[in-house]
């Protein structure tokens, strides 16, 4: 009975084990990805419309009135409308649409995914509305800018890709895509910092920036 009993605790444990390793496996060496909520608690979906609002209690990033309340894209170089800039400005902002690298049956968007980030507007400029990161000679630094793609992950497509991570009780944005094998991409987190037209970029920053998803109506 004694060694029953050993045997189904044995084989138990083990069957446990190998759970909990399938699950770790899932994400290794990175965080555990989780369904991101949006400011009413409901699932983050693939889709659907939803403005990124920083979080209150972040220092105020810009001189301009009512700026930092919400992600947008504007023009921000003089002389020179497209393309068109990541920033932060006055009110919702322009709401954005979320693509992951592998699409899940129920559209949830889970945080320490690789995703694609398309603003749901329409614009004079050529470019794609799909966020890219790329080097700004004015600043000497990586901003978040327009003229990325959707899908097709791998090299030609490495600076397309962003992650929602957990921050505390909100969230926060990171570059640091995973997409291809054979890249070694500088990640950094998405941040806001000012430049010398006094625009609040969107770009990689030292610190991360708290936001919120909330649904557009």
């Amino acid at each position: 009975m004694m060694r029953t009993l050993l045997l189904s605790f044995a084989l138990l444990f083990a069957l446990s084990t190998q759970a909990l390793l399938g699950e770790a496996q899932t994400n290794p060496g990175g965080p555990i990805s989780q369904p991101v909520k949006d400011t009413s608690g409901n699932n983050v979906r693939a889709g659907a419309d939803y403005f990124i609002r920083p979080v209150s209690t972040v220092p105020v990033i810009c001189r301009r009135p009512g700026c930092g309340t919400g992600f947008a894209l504007a023009s921000t170089t003089p002389n020179k409308v497209c393309p068109l800039n990541v920033v932060v400005v006055g009110g919702n902002g322009q709401p954005v649409k979320f693509t992951p690298v592998s699409p899940n049956k129920d559209g949830v968007i889970t945080t320490a995914t690789d995703l694609n980030v398309r603003v749901d507007v329409k614009t004079n400029c050529t470019e794609s509305t799909v966020w890219r990161l790329q080097s700004d000679t004015s600043t000497g630094k990586r901003i978040v800018t327009t003229g990325g793609a959707i899908g097709n992950p791998g090299k030609n497509t490495i600076s397309n890709w962003f992650k929602i991570l957990k921050d505390d009780n909100d969230y926060s944005l990171q570059f640091c895509p995973t997409v291809c094998n054979t890249c070694r991409p500088a990640c950094g987190n998405i941040g806001v910092f000012q430049d010398s037209n006094g625009n609040a970029l969107v770009g990689i920053t030292d610190q991360p920036f708290k936001i919120r998803f909330q649904k557009s109506s």
